[in-house]
Order: structure tokens, then sequence, then C-alpha cells
């Protein structure tokens, strides 16, 4: 299956499993204060076992292409580490995760699971916006002397910011669907009207302005 097919089906599923909802006349409130007329939480396509599969594949096909020297696969906390483990238990790989910071009492670990010097790993997230979460895991498997090959993730947005925050970081991003392509099938299927599509385009132009 090409990346554009796998691409529009992986966006089927986001919309038919409400993993992602389009909302532009009543937009959502980000976290980090952004107006969004999308709101997205792949997690909810675990609770379907036939979706659930199918993007376990995808992930672990993109990672033998674009990253066969792999060795370790590593999910980002929290919501790339079950979709990690799946992918990790498709490739047959060591497992791992990275938590957002190092915890505050036990060991004090931020990367649970046996990561090795020198280990070539793959990060699996499940959604990419600005890339910031996602290059602090990244960095933190750098600072505990193993290789970061590159990420593979479920959904991006495709923002300017994210493609040039993974280009001053040095490390390839492959995602198995984006934005557009979701855009796209929400239109075909009905989920919105073809005239919000230009307010879509619009946001997604300057998110961190749009609607203020």
């Amino acid at each position: 299956m090409d990346s554009t097919t796998t691409a529009h089906q992986v966006a089927s599923f986001l919309l038919e499993t409400e993993a992602v909802k389009l909302r532009p006349e009543q937009p959502f409130k980000w976290s980090s204060g952004w107006n969004s007329p999308i709101y997205c939480d792949n997690r909810v396509t675990l609770s379907f076992p036939y979706i659930r599969s199918y993007i376990k594949q995808q992930l672990a096909e993109l990672v033998k292409q674009q990253y066969p020297n792999a060795e370790a696969i590593a999910g980002v906390a929290t919501a790339g580490i079950a979709q990690g483990a799946l992918v990790a238990e498709q490739l047959e790989m060591p497992f791992l995760y990275v938590r957002p910071e190092p915890k505050k009492h036990g060991m004090g670990n931020q990367i649970e699971g046996r990561l090795l010097e020198g280990q070539k790993v793959v990060l699996i997230e499940d959604l990419i916006s600005t890339g910031g979460s996602s290059l602090k895991a990244a960095e933190a498997v750098r600072a505990a002397g193993a290789e970061v090959v590159g990420m593979a993730a479920i959904f991006t947005y495709g923002f300017a910011v994210s493609e040039e925050n993974f280009r001053k970081a040095g490390i390839p991003l492959h995602c198995l669907s984006n934005y557009n392509a979701l855009v796209e099938a929400a239109a075909e299927q009905g989920y919105i009207q073809k005239s919000a599509m230009d307010t879509l385009a619009e946001w997604r132009q300057s998110p961190q302005t749009w609607g203020v």
C-alpha cells in the first residue's frame, strides 16, 4: 500500500473512531492556549482491535522502510507508550519508553527499560504538533548514550514550526497520516462541509494567531 493510500485510510479511521473531532464553528482550546478547529486523541484507536492492528502494522512497515538499521523502539510518554509497545512486538525488537522528565522517587528514571550505549533507537509518537515534547524525549535518549535514528508517528499537523524543529535537531520524521489527508477524508465522508475547508486551511497556516 502506498503512502498516500495509507494516509487516507488512517485519516478515515481517525474520523470513524472519533479520535479526531473537527469543529470549525466552535473551536477547541489547546493547552498551549491556541484556538483550534481540530482536536486529536489517537489513543482512542487502541479500543478498536482491527484499527489498532492496522496502525501497528503500518508503523512497523514504516520503521522497516525508513529506519532499516533500528535496534530498539522507544515510546514517548504517555500516548506513544502503547503504540510503541505494539510496534516493538510486531518487529520483535527491544522496547522502552521515555518520560517527560525523570521520576521524583525510586530510581529517578526518565527512560524505562534497558537502553544500551550506542543503540540505534526509533521513537514512536501518536501525534506531532510543534514537536517540542517529542524532541525532548529524543534528547533524553541521546543524553543516555544511544543514537536516535528517527521518529515515526501516526499523525502530524504538518506545521512549519515542527518541520523546522526536527530539521534543527537532525532527526528524520515520518508519519502515517497528516492534516491534508484528514481534511480531504472529512470532506469526502461528510464530516465537514467543503465550505469549511478554507477555514481549516487558514488555521493550519497560522495556528498561534487564528481566532485571536
